[in-house]
Formats: C-alpha cells, structure tokens, sequence
C-alpha cells in the first residue's frame, strides 16, 4: 500500500497542495526506444552543435531578452521585436500568460484532454479552470467552448495539433470561433506541433495574426521539430502590450546563451531540419495506417504522435508496450500516447498494439468500427 505523503510543514495554498506535480514521459533504458515525450528522434545538427560551443561566456548572463532570435522572429511573423517573446519552453510563456490574465475569481478554459499543464496553469494562478471535453473524434469542441465563455472568462487555450489526441483545429473553424470570443479574452493558439502540420486546412498562427485578431497570442517551439529539448526555448507571437505583461510575470534571464545560439544556428539550417519532419511525418502517416490495418480507430494524426483512446484500459495496455521494450505514455483513464521515435521502434510497435488489442472488449470506442 502506498503512504499518503506526510504534510507540509508550512501554510501551502490548499489548491497548490492538491496539485501534483509535473511528470514527465517515463525515462528509457539502454534497450528501450522512449516513445513517451514526443522528443525528436534526430541527434542534433553539426551547425547547431558547434554554435552551443561558442557560447562559452557562462561567467556572464545571457542576453535578457533574446533580442537576436527575436528579431528573426519577428522578420518571419512580419511584426515588430515587441510582438515577439521568447522564454524558456513555450510552456513558461503560457504559465506567465496565466498569471498575467487570472487570478482569484477568474476562468481558464481548455478543451481536455489536451496538454496535462494546462490544469495546472489555472491553480498557480489561483483560477477556475474550464474544461471542456473533446469531440468523440479527439477534436477540440470549439462550439461548445464558445459556449461556456462568461464575463469571469479571462484565458481560453487551443491546441493545434491536440496533444495528445493528434487532430488539428481548421481555420475556418477557429475564425468562426474567434467571431464569438469577446475581443477583451485572450485565445492562445498553442501551436508546439505545428511544422508536423499536412493538413492544408490546419489553423495557421500566422495568418491569424496576420487577419489583425490582436486578443491571440501564438504559441510555438523549438523543442519538437527543431529537436531542442534539453535547451528548452519556446516563442509567443502577439500584440506587444500582452506580452509585456507575460514578460513582467516572468522570470528573467531563463534563456541561456547556449539555447538562444542553438535557436538560431537552427533557423539557418532549416531546410535541413524540414528534410528530418518530413521523415518523422511519414514514418507517423506509416504507423497510424499500420494501426489502423491492425483494428485500432486512430484519431487523426498531425503532431510527431499517434492515440489511443484505451480508456479504463489503459493501464491494461500500456505494460504490452513496455514489455516489447517500447516507453510509451500512458494518461490513466484516457489513452496512449506514442511518439514517433526510431525507424527501427515500428514493427515493435505495430506487434505490441496487436497484443493490446486483445484487452479491450469488443465495440470499444479505441476498435475500429
């Protein structure tokens, strides 16, 4: 039997206490293949290397503000420095964000299941969190959450591609839904996958922001496709003023030299780190069609990673995969989630995912009609 664990020695607000804290996908062994963070599967670029090896001044603090990334960012998004904000992880942006639009009294709203931080973003900030259940397809419900918006309504997050369902918000859908959302709310568009996208009818953050919609911030990183995760820098995109508010909550000098280098030794290289997504997002079209063949119902499939929507089962089915030497990342009650990882990890996976389908009974919502 587990131990409850001892209390806190000191006052910890009560809504903090009862958060657990972030966990991250399961490590893996020497023999393993990790398919449990969406990481990139590709050893980092020599150009990327050699430019964290110039960043040798670690006796001297970073530039504060990125000032160099984010004037590339801000020549690519075809605004201002000021409507970009770098920070460490995308996922910094979204928690400073929070912080800087609710607070007690207040409402943040999600679909859900979507990124496992974004109820936790409401309760550091003291906020009411609003989720809202997914579509039976694992799409955001975007009439729905339109819907469910009050005047208390302060933040409302979108995931496109959904992590970790897979299926993309459509622009013309999230247009629609902007027409409904008070102008005064803040919409972050957290578009972490987005250069996985091959769905030409993908909500495109650019265009967003181009079409003038100055209450949306767009959310994106380096970590996934650009394979810079272990230097964690992520970027906002969005009128200047919010911003600065996400910048005032923030911590400072929580970009390191070595990451802002590595950034933009990889927007040089970029046609080169494009060639690997295209790689990564064939293998992914290959493993949900082999999943698929194989009887599961796959959601579609438009980040680095595939569902499966276990359910109850899902504590059931992950040990099949974990067995066959595949780390994957089960949400207890919800489903799998696989990353596409090594050329080499795909038969493994496609055997264990037969295996697992034993477990669920028949007319299962994760079994194919």
């Amino acid at each position: 039997m587990t131990e409850a664990p001892s209390p806190a020695p000191v006052r910890i607000r009560p809504e903090i206490a009862a958060l657990p804290p972030y966990r991250q996908g399961k490590q893996a062994g020497a023999d393993a293949f990790k398919l449990s963070s969406n990481e990139n599967p590709f050893d980092p670029l020599p150009s990327v290397i050699e430019a964290m090896r110039s960043a040798t001044a670690v006796n001297r603090y970073p530039d504060a503000s990125a000032s160099r990334l984010r004037a590339r960012l801000a020549a690519r998004f075809g605004v201002g420095i000021d409507g970009v904000h770098v920070a460490a992880g995308s996922v910094s942006i979204l928690q400073q964000l929070a912080l800087a639009t609710a607070g007690a009294g207040d409402e943040l709203m999600y679909a859900w299941r979507s990124f496992e931080a974004y109820p936790g973003l409401a309760a550091v900030a003291g906020a009411t969190a609003v989720p809202v259940p997914l579509a039976a397809d694992g799409t955001h419900d975007l009439d729905t959450m339109a819907r469910r918006v009050t005047d208390r309504t302060r933040l409302i997050l979108v995931c496109s591609p959904n992590n970790p369902t897979g299926p993309i918000v459509r622009q013309d859908d999230f247009e629609a839904f902007l027409a409904r959302v008070p102008a005064d709310v803040l919409v972050v568009l957290d578009e972490a996958y987005a250069e996985f996208v091959t769905d030409p009818a993908a909500v495109d953050g650019a265009r967003v922001l181009a079409d003038g919609h100055q209450n949306v911030v767009v959310l994106r990183t380096f970590s996934k496709a650009y394979g810079l995760a272990g230097l964690r820098i992520g970027y906002g995109v969005g009128h200047p003023r919010i911003l600065d508010a996400a910048r005032a909550t923030g911590i400072p000098l929580s970009v390191t030299a070595q990451a802002e280098e590595a950034a933009l030794a990889s927007l040089d290289a970029e046609d080169e780190l494009i060639a690997r997504v295209a790689v990564i997002t064939d293998c992914r079209d290959r493993l949900a069609a082999g999943l698929r063949a194989g009887g599961w119902n796959v959601p579609d499939a438009q980040g680095n990673f595939v569902w499966l929507a276990t359910g109850e089962q899902t504590l059931e089915v992950a040990p099949r995969f974990e067995d066959a030497g595949l780390v994957v990342r089960p949400f207890a009650g919800d489903g799998v989630r696989i990353s596409v990882g090594e050329e080499a990890s795909m038969p493994a996976i496609l055997e264990a995912a037969a295996s697992a389908l034993s477990l669920l009974p028949e007319g299962h919502p994760a079994r194919a009609m």
